[in-house]
């Protein structure tokens, strides 16, 4: 499976930038376009693993769950 770099823009809009077979490359490139941005940039970039793209897109477009607090 593919991994995947995304922009993420305000909004939640999604761009694809890039397509890596291994995570070692695409965490290379997203760590270079991140240190490349203006420190006020609107712009995240996101690695996602996924079986395609649009399963991607449906991953990075999902709500995340708070995880536990550590208090109980």
């Amino acid at each position: 499976m593919p991994y995947y770099v995304f922009a993420v823009k305000p909004l939640g809009l999604l761009h694809k930038l890039a397509e890596f077979e291994a995570f070692k490359d695409a965490s290379a490139h997203a760590k270079a376009l991140r240190s490349a941005q203006p420190a006020d940039a609107q712009l995240r970039v996101k690695v996602m693993f996924a079986d395609n793209q649009l399963t991607a897109e449906d991953l990075l477009s999902q709500v995340r769950q708070a995880g536990p607090s550590g208090e109980e």
